[in-house]
């Protein structure tokens, strides 16, 4: 096994995350709202407007877990290191972001399952993918297309 990546901790301690925090800009963003497609930033700018009214700093990415899962995880690891403090993930069908994000990162994250036009049963494949993640990797699942309420809960979070 190659010296350098033995030596890579699996996690990273608080005192390391403030020294990351410290050499990383942080530009005061509390929640970080991602989706996997253009599609879902109709249902996925209601958490963002939420947010934005009760003056909570936010910031929106597409990213797939499918096709960007490079992408997501360094989003995820780093999101603790930038200020983040919550996580909202939005996807569709399979809806692998909120567990794909959740399993790089030890921020809380909430899960907006979300339907399309190729749906099963009005979103009940992405409301069941989000909520029956394994253990050990938590997400919290808020109603199909109910982004504003996963900006409620994370302003719960945060305490704002």
């Amino acid at each position: 096994m190659n010296d350098e990546l033995s030596a890579v901790p699996e996690t990273q301690t608080s005192e390391q995350v403030a020294a990351l925090e410290q050499e990383l800009e942080v530009d005061g963003v509390l929640v970080g709202i991602v989706m996997g497609s253009e599609s879902d930033m109709p249902a996925m700018e209601k958490a963002a407007a939420e947010l934005n009214r009760r003056g909570i700093a936010n910031e929106i990415r597409v990213m797939s877990a499918h096709r960007n899962p490079d992408t997501v995880a360094e989003y995820a690891k780093t999101a603790q290191a930038r200020g983040l403090k919550v996580l909202i993930a939005g996807a569709g069908l399979a809806a692998a972001l909120p567990g794909a994000v959740a399993a790089h990162t030890e921020l809380p994250v909430i899960g907006v399952p979300l339907t399309s036009k190729t749906s099963v049963a009005g979103g009940l494949d992405a409301l069941l993918a989000i909520a029956q993640m394994p253990p050990g990797v938590p997400v919290a699942c808020v109603g199909v297309d109910n982004a504003r309420n996963a900006a409620v809960l994370a302003a719960r979070i945060i305490g704002a």
